[in-house]
């Protein structure tokens, strides 16, 4: 084996993990997966005799690559915050089976990077996002984060604080039961198609919010409360021919299909055996891409 294919090796046993750093930062699949082969071409063009541990160098290559791009979504002020009704571009769930397991897609889900998770890593500024991910979820050094912000490493490390306490604040902890969880999802799914609103209450929390993303043609929608969320699960369930339970970034949650094409793809949050929030991705440009690239007929 000559030295590019060993190199190519190399590379490939780190791109599960670099695939999960960019999905982290930047919540878009096809964006996660042109950031880690932008990190491949960079590769190609570094003296890697002079890189101690290839591991971590591509960890910080990907996140800088990453940085870039949020910037240039905010230059072109298409950072994904919140709008003021509190709708939000949700990001790309990551959709596997209940039964078969995927070790790529386990890795890109990890540490229950669920998408409520996600949809607040959204609303942190760029360089906060990068310290808070890099460190918090894997173990990147301050000092290795600090050269990539071009900042101290006592203010890369106040960035991370700043932004594990809106983390903490906006997505505290969930279940963590599958069994449980999918149990809770069942019963809402059955509710739901039956039109049973007082069984909807029952596993909806009074406070819970449900956000859906339409995408450009069908503007996000916020829904707040159990009667109001209630009231929109039945109609929106009479439009489903099918749904089916998925795990949707390791959590039970549910795609909805009509005339075979993917209609919905619905996260829960469920915290002390209650759903509190439900988030939904409509935008058919979005679905139709998703279903080309991941397994929606499961």
């Amino acid at each position: 084996m000559d030295g590019a294919e060993l190199l190519a090796g190399r590379f490939e046993a780190e791109r599960a993990g670099l695939r999960a750093v960019a999905y982290r930062m930047l919540g878009s699949l096809a964006e996660a997966e042109d950031a880690v082969q932008e990190a491949w071409f960079r590769l190609g063009r570094t003296d890697v005799g002079e890189v101690k541990n290839l591991g971590g160098w591509l960890t910080t290559v990907v996140g800088r690559i990453c940085l870039d791009m949020l910037r240039s979504r905010a230059s072109r002020r298409e950072e994904p915050l919140p709008e003021q009704d509190g709708t939000v571009r949700l990001p790309d769930p990551v959709i596997t089976p209940l039964t078969t397991v995927d070790p790529e897609q386990e890795v890109l889900v990890a540490d229950s990077v669920g998408i409520a998770l996600m949809i607040v890593l959204e609303t942190l500024s760029p360089a906060e996002r990068l310290a808070f991910v890099l460190h918090d979820m894997f173990d990147v050094p301050f000092d290795d984060i600090a050269p990539v912000l071009g900042r101290t490493t006592v203010s890369t490390r106040q960035l991370a604080s700043r932004a594990r306490r809106r983390v903490r604040g906006a997505a505290p902890a969930a279940d963590t039961d599958l069994s449980r969880k999918r149990d809770v999802v069942d019963a809402f799914l059955a509710a739901a198609r039956g039109g049973d609103f007082e069984a909807l209450l029952a596993v909806l929390d009074p406070a819970v919010v449900a956000r859906s993303d339409g995408g450009a043609l069908l503007p996000g929608v916020l829904r707040r409360g159990a009667s109001d969320v209630a009231s929109q699960a039945i109609t929106f369930a009479r439009f489903a021919a099918e749904a089916r339970l998925v795990l949707v970034n390791g959590s039970p949650g549910v795609v909805s299909f009509a005339g075979g094409r993917p209609l919905s793809v619905m996260s829960f949050t469920i915290r002390e055996g209650r759903i509190t929030a439900l988030d939904i991705l409509t935008d058919p440009t979005r679905l139709a891409a998703l279903a080309g690239a991941q397994t929606f007929d499961l």
